[in-house]
């Protein structure tokens, strides 16, 4: 863009003090642009700590409600469930994920009788409760999409109907999004949010999250036939553009820092609410690096999410949400 030569501009005029750098400042980072993601396990009165993860633990469902109640009265949005299944109940099959009183419904209906004014989020996925630890069912060593996608239906409907607010498909299956909006207006359910895993790469960042929900050991092969080549940009913008024309009211880009490309073409270039998850492998990054003193933790910490807000991010998954709400809130 057009602008005097030097010294007549002067860059640095407006970076000379706090108040001026706070006026021409572009983005901001607030309370409101978070979710936090837990993991809710069997038991009462359980805080377990995951290894991979510094600071994060599996909660049961009584803790997972008192963790409800205080991201709300940090003014957190919303909250996002993720369950550690009984490896007994895992099956070829994965009937456990649409159970309605499985650990995620638990934990839905949980909250609600509680009261607390939260949204609750949800994923929809197989992997935690698949024996092959894949997002969608195997058969002779194929992940089959058009069957994941019935059982996907049903997962999606027993968490609607258990409370949840916004469903998030992660499965990477085709026609999923079409599938779960259609079966949602059927039934009732036709202000159920979904937020699609829309641009979701085949990434080595996840590995500390399937420690969490104990989908590690499980995993039989890799999971490439189904989520994106890291190396494409093109194949992604299809895989959104395809799940905002299946009824996808909110979409996501995972993972986050290493993708802030894809998050910013995705919102310049279809202008939906648009989110990143800070995943797993970043948050042990930032943590470990921190904790050997490598790098100032909390500034990190803030300076990730604003970079995610820069992009063009208008929400972040992030397990550092209640760290970073009471920094906002003074």
């Amino acid at each position: 863009m057009p602008q005097a030569p030097f010294p007549m501009t002067r860059h640095r005029r407006v970076r000379a003090s706090a108040a001026l750098r706070n006026l021409v400042r572009e983005n901001e980072l607030s309370v409101n642009d978070l979710i936090w993601p837990v993991f809710v396990r069997d038991g009462q009165g359980i805080e377990e700590p995951v290894a991979s993860m510094p600071g994060v633990v599996r909660r049961s469902v009584d803790r997972i409600v008192e963790a409800a109640r205080e991201a709300a009265s940090l003014g957190i949005p919303a909250i996002c469930l993720f369950p550690y299944t009984d490896p007994a109940l895992k099956t070829e099959l994965c009937e456990e994920a649409w159970n309605p009183d499985n650990l995620s419904n638990r934990a839905i209906k949980a909250i609600r009788d509680a009261g607390i004014e939260i949204a609750i989020m949800t994923d929809i996925a197989l992997d935690p409760y698949n024996i092959n630890g894949h997002d969608g069912i195997v058969r002779d060593g194929v992940i089959v999409n058009d069957e994941t996608v019935e059982a996907l239906v049903k997962m999606a409907l027993a968490q609607a109907e258990a409370g949840a607010d916004i469903l998030g498909p992660s499965d990477m299956m085709d026609g999923r999004i079409g599938a779960i909006r259609a079966a949602l207006e059927e039934n009732g359910h036709s202000n159920v949010t979904i937020m699609s895993y829309a641009a979701k790469f085949a990434s080595a960042f996840y590995g500390p999250f399937r420690d969490a929900v104990g989908a590690s050991g499980a995993l039989k092969g890799d999971k490439f036939t189904y989520q994106i080549d890291p190396a494409n940009r093109l194949a992604a913008l299809r895989c959104v553009e395809r799940d905002l024309m299946e009824g996808a009211d909110m979409v996501m880009v995972k993972p986050g820092l290493p993708y802030l490309d894809m998050v910013r073409e995705v919102k310049d270039r279809f202008g939906a609410p648009t989110y990143a998850y800070q995943v797993s492998g970043e948050y042990a990054m930032i943590e470990a690096a921190a904790a050997n003193g490598w790098i100032q933790g909390e500034k990190v910490m803030l300076e990730s999410l604003m970079c995610f807000r820069r992009a063009g991010c208008d929400g972040v998954l992030t397990y550092f949400a209640p760290r970073v709400a009471r920094i906002l809130n003074g």
